[in-house]
């Protein structure tokens, strides 16, 4: 599959799953804002942390299974720090103590949502061709990064939970 497929199936999976979200609360989602506060290479560096914490928590996943719940695992206890990452990388508003202002960078979140969508797609193709050593976990790491993009597009679009 040439990239730009593959660009344009990682757009259209961000778009479906926005109209997704759409429809579980409701209305149309708030434009997350997605111009980039600070130097290119700031956004590289940011998104290479990003996916570090992602790749990290996966493996520990994969090594412990301790987030296994009944229903499958949570996004939200198994990619704690990628989550609190993404977080703080949309605050708005810092701590008086912190002594700094927030700098937002939905830049940064919006690579990682198209990254996710990517992992799924490259997961869905793998197991759609088979011969994997270990299918079920394969399976396992689909669920939990699609669960994970849907997450992190709540957070992007400022959808609460409690809308779903």
């Amino acid at each position: 599959m040439a990239s730009t497929d593959i660009s344009q199936d990682v757009r259209r999976l961000v778009d479906e799953r926005r109209a997704r979200l759409e429809a579980a609360i409701g209305k149309k989602l708030p434009e997350a804002p997605v111009d980039g506060a600070g130097a290119p290479a700031e956004r590289s560096y940011l998104r290479e942390e990003g996916l570090d914490l992602y790749w990290n928590e996966l493996e520990w996943e994969n090594l412990t299974e301790e987030e296994e719940l009944e229903g499958g695992p949570l996004p939200q206890l198994t990619f704690p720090g990628f989550l609190a990452f993404v977080r703080g990388l949309l605050l708005k508003k810092a701590l008086p103590s912190a002594g700094v202002e927030a700098q937002p960078r939905p830049d940064v979140v919006q690579d990682l949502v198209e990254f996710l969508a990517g992992r799924v797609i490259e997961l869905d193709a793998g197991l759609a061709r088979g011969g994997l050593d270990d299918p079920e976990r394969t399976r396992a790491e689909r669920a939990m990064t699609s669960q994970l993009l849907d997450v992190v597009l709540q957070y992007l679009h400022e959808v609460d939970p409690g809308d779903l």
